[in-house]
């Protein structure tokens, strides 16, 4: 079988953002956003989802939020396009995270039905340089371009950096279960036939 690929060039007037996802790689990453956390939550995301990963991001406007959006955007994007037509996947995904005190859970089907529940529970305005609604908007617009149906909730925790990473890092594990080639699978993982 060949590898799942997706790749995507995205070039607006607010941003540059240029991805290559191979979802069948073993973690050889390349993020550069020019926002030092958003870059560890992606690689956190790649690592754990055992991507190979090359994401290069660039903001014309100099506003955070259009970068963190359009990167959000076109990982959705790539991710989506490497799955194909999701035929031989585990389909199903779940995942509990901690780190720490934070306790975060990720549920994933892949079926091409788009709906995403996201609780991150953040409280501090800015986390690491980077605003609370930009945190949670990345998260919401990664899973808005997915085409999937995903729920990310942290269950508790008190450090803000703790829910956002061990948030991520649920989703990235919940990704590799579901995105997984089932040996036992033939064809679509549905009994309509089609996801």
């Amino acid at each position: 079988m060949k590898s799942r690929i997706g790749k995507i060039t995205r070039k607006t007037k607010e941003t540059e953002v240029s991805v290559v996802v191979n979802t069948d790689g073993n973690g050889k990453i390349s993020v550069k956003t020019g926002l030092p956390f958003l870059d560890h939550l992606i690689i956190s995301f790649s690592k754990h989802a055992m991507l190979d990963l090359q994401l290069k991001a660039k903001s014309n406007d100099g506003i955070d939020h259009h970068l963190i959006e359009d990167t959000a955007i076109s990982l959705g994007i790539v991710l989506d396009q490497s799955l194909g037509t999701r035929s031989g996947v585990t389909r199903f995904g779940h995942a509990s995270v901690p780190m720490d005190e934070a306790l975060a859970e990720a549920s994933l089907d892949l079926v091409k039905r788009s709906f995403y529940k996201i609780e991150l529970l953040l409280e501090r305005k800015q986390i690491e340089g980077i605003s609370k609604e930009d945190l949670e908007h990345f998260f919401s617009s990664l899973a808005q371009n997915l085409n999937v149906c995903v729920h990310v909730i942290v269950k508790y925790g008190k450090n803000d950096h703790h829910k956002i990473e061990s948030a991520i890092k649920a989703l990235a594990v919940a990704w590799r279960q579901a995105a997984a080639l089932d040996k036992k699978q033939k064809g679509i993982p549905s009994t309509k036939g089609a996801m």
